[in-house]
């Protein structure tokens, strides 16, 4: 990995009490650094390289990124660094994001949620072919409560097409075809140990759902899948003694779903959980705890591994990624954000359960306006019901189109993806007004990836407060530039400034004193 420009290691032994010395030597994180004393026993220096002469105070090894967080995470899942590009819904985490993860030795996740079935299958066949052989890339498999019969078709198409890893997100209870994602494949090694076909993470924001899937799959789910011929009784009774998830990812304040907790708060609470539940079962392999949310800067990263990370995963920043799919005039409207251009808005996938996503806010009034759809859904039982007044106004200044227009289009799209929901609407004159309220949240999040200039007032583009800090630390850098901001430039960089600020914590522990520029580095191209 090529670096900023730093004093010549050769004579860098020569301890150094400068400030702009100390700054410089302390970013030098691929050698070993020694604390030294001045002549008067209270000034305070740096020397790199060989032990220097004089009084050595203590000495710290080299630090490499790929020594962050937990050494098992990569080891399991075949990776060079604890850094996962996570799953961003309707195909905005490409399937060449994934490639590019996999051959820059990280994982990524195809982001298949709000997809239908043919579009997850077109990207699963595609990844199979080309990352067969690689251990680490995998798909998402987004709790659908309102698809339940795609959610399942889904996870048998991953399982069908041998995905090595499968980030499970959104869910709040375990579901058959999350379960059977866990148990599919479950077998005994040659030394006795239980070997999973897929490996899964969990993204949990909760300690509730945390628990459910640190414990072994329930016995019920288990039976009906046996019952079904999903599973084997072997699966099931080897799922009886194994976790759900061998890894759970805490996710904090992050952009789409999200419960805005501070990871400060929530990492540490799933992790004392996470140790009482791997007590209780006496599970023989550890289970590994990941941080997700908020994650837009070195300082972030760094604070997530210092609070016992064995890994990272860094989603809505990487919608500006060369990969992304996502417009250009999408992906400009992300890097003008800062960290107040965010408001919570209605969830398309839950609308009718009141579950709310993280959005930009700046240059689009999708917020505003969804929030206005669910007031109406909420106050109202049926579209018939809403006064002319204000279905006139919803007509013309959010839907665009008439009530009527857009049901027909509605219609159209659900013939094809699941014609059982027409037939709910039309004894169900609410559900009828949530399908039509929900036509627009959809089309929102299409109108951003296409780029439908009709429209830009109305795009939805997931966004929490790291985007618009990631744009700080990026400003006038390397990483400003569109063209340069691929994702595995974003995930070295991030990396690389998480390896400096620590290594700049754990001087500071010695009491050196360092300048404010120890701990920065500046966006560059590395390899």
């Amino acid at each position: 990995m090529s670096v900023l420009a730093a004093p010549d290691a050769s004579a860098a032994s020569t301890p150094d009490f400068s400030p702009e010395g100390i700054a410089a030597r302390a970013r030098l994180i691929r050698e070993p650094v020694h604390v030294v004393s001045g002549p008067d026993g209270r000034e305070l220096g740096l020397a790199t390289g060989p032990a220097p002469t004089g009084t050595v105070l203590g000495t710290l090894p080299p630090l490499y990124p790929e020594w962050l967080g937990g050494r098992t995470f990569c080891e399991a899942h075949g990776v060079r660094f604890p850094y996962v590009a996570g799953e961003m819904a309707n195909g905005i985490a490409t399937t060449r994001m994934v490639s590019a993860m996999a051959h820059a030795e990280m994982l990524g996740f195809f982001g298949a949620g709000g997809l239908d079935y043919a579009e997850v299958e077109r990207a699963v066949h595609g990844l199979t072919d080309e990352l067969r052989s690689r251990p680490n890339w995998g798909v998402n498999l987004i709790h659908s409560p309102a698809e339940p019969e795609l959610e399942f078709r889904v996870a048998k198409l991953l399982l069908a097409r041998e995905v090595p890893r499968i980030s499970a997100s959104a869910f709040m209870e375990l579901t058959p075809a999350v379960v059977l994602c866990s148990a599919r494949g479950l077998r005994r090694g040659a030394d006795g140990r239980i070997v999973r076909g897929t490996r899964m993470l969990a993204k949990v924001s909760r300690p509730e759902v945390a628990e459910r899937f640190l414990s072994p799959a329930p016995a019920a789910l288990l039976d009906r899948l046996v019952t079904e011929g999903e599973l084997t009784r072997q699966e099931a009774e080897l799922a009886a003694l194994v976790p759900v998830a061998e890894d759970i990812t805490v996710e904090a304040d992050s952009g789409g779903h999200t419960d805005n907790r501070p990871l400060s708060v929530l990492l540490p609470r799933i992790a004392a959980l996470r140790d009482t539940v791997c007590r209780r079962y006496g599970y023989r392999r550890a289970v590994g705890i990941g941080a997700a949310g908020g994650l837009g800067t070195p300082d972030a990263v760094a604070a997530a591994f210092a609070l016992g990370a064995s890994y990272v995963v860094v989603g809505s920043v990487n919608q500006t990624a060369t990969e992304a799919g996502l417009s250009d005039e999408a992906k400009a409207m992300l890097c003008e954000a800062d960290i107040a251009d965010v408001a919570m808005a209605p969830a398309a996938d839950m609308f009718e359960l009141g579950v709310r996503l993280q959005v930009l806010s700046r240059g689009t009034l999708f917020a505003r306006r969804a929030g206005r759809l669910h007031a109406a859904y909420r106050a109202h039982g049926s579209l018939e019901e809403i006064p002319p007044a204000v279905r006139a106004t919803i007509e013309r200044e959010v839907l665009g189109a008439s009530f009527d227009e857009v049901w027909r289009r509605t219609v159209a799209f659900w013939e094809r993806r699941d014609p059982a929901e027409i037939t709910r609407a039309a004894s169900d004159p609410k559900h009828r007004m949530a399908l039509v309220f929900r036509w627009y949240l959809g089309s929102s999040s299409r109108w951003a990836i296409t780029g439908e200039p009709s429209r830009r007032a109305d795009y939805q583009i997931w966004c929490g407060p790291a985007m618009g800090a990631f744009n700080r630390w990026a400003a006038g850098t390397f990483l400003a530039e569109p063209a340069n901001r691929s994702v595995v430039q974003i995930a070295l960089n991030l990396l690389e400034g998480a390896a400096v600020l620590t290594r700049a914590h754990q001087l500071r522990t010695y009491g050196v004193p360092l300048p404010s520029g120890a701990s920065l580095h500046t966006p560059c191209a590395l390899a």
